[in-house]
């Protein structure tokens, strides 16, 4: 659907629920919060403007690998989107710029990391929904250990998921990869935090200590300010939660009706 608002922006939904923006004027202009937390942890992960190597698992519109082409020229960026009408009606409708350093692939998610090369990324992205949820097979520490062996030392992995309370499959993702990264953290509003509202958390885990004063600014800074979560408040959260194994691992919780719904 056209933003009447802006000339050449879009929004893609899916079974009614917004899924992604585009501006094809000002590929940097990001309308959805989440998409603008998964960034701040792109901007953060190197010098400003350096390329970087990165894996998106979950295409959507292609809105981040547009905004990090943009951001940082030169970067090489795989995109991996199971949904095959999806990519051919972005490809129709929202085309890249043939230069854009993007290769799009339309497979599975965790078939296609299984396959990736060792230290093959500087990033690896995960905004993965199968409908409104998190598929269960990209919720398993062994899938969290794919996404270990592809990043290259320094690198960073960053999720986009969605839960509310009493937040166990967010409590039990969170366990999940604190038992294959020496480092995580959290950012989301402090309503879905405190439980008030189901809603988005950006989930990061690095083997090295991630920046979280500069995200804290960025996100603090945001129309709808974030909190970022990490080391005693963040094992508080994740509390008696235990780490997902293949043969237990259930798809995130439906969403309540209107949570991200629109008209």
């Amino acid at each position: 659907m056209p933003d009447i608002d802006r000339p050449h922006a879009w929004l893609l939904t899916v079974d009614g629920a917004p899924q992604s923006y585009v501006d094809l004027d000002d590929p940097t202009h990001l309308e959805f919060e989440y998409a603008r937390r998964l960034a701040h942890v792109l901007d953060t992960a190197a010098e400003p403007g350096a390329p970087l190597d990165v894996t998106h698992l979950g295409g959507g519109a292609l809105t981040l690998p547009r905004y990090l082409a943009a951001t940082r020229p030169g970067s090489r960026q795989q995109v991996v989107e199971a949904d095959r009408g999806l990519l051919r009606l972005v490809a129709e409708r929202l085309p890249l710029d043939g230069a854009s350093g993007v290769d799009v692939h339309g497979a599975d998610a965790r078939e296609w990391l299984d396959a990736a090369p060792d230290d093959s990324a500087d990033i690896v992205i995960a905004d993965v929904f199968g409908g409104s949820r998190v598929p269960a097979h990209l919720t398993t520490v062994t899938y969290a250990r794919a996404a270990d062996r592809v990043l290259r030392p320094g690198g960073h992995y960053t999720a986009n998921l969605a839960d509310g309370a009493p937040f166990a499959f967010l409590r039990s993702q969170l366990a999940t990869f604190a038992e294959v990264f020496e480092e995580i953290a959290l950012i989301a509003e402090p309503s879905v935090l405190r439980g008030r509202r189901f809603g988005n958390a950006v989930l990061i885990a690095a083997h090295h200590p991630v920046d979280v004063a500069t995200l804290a600014r960025r996100t603090a800074a945001d129309v709808f300010p974030a909190r970022v979560e990490h080391g005693d408040a963040l094992r508080r959260f994740i509390g008696d939660a235990r780490p997902v194994r293949d043969g237990e691992a259930v798809p995130s919780p439906e969403p309540p009706d209107g949570a991200f719904s629109i008209g």
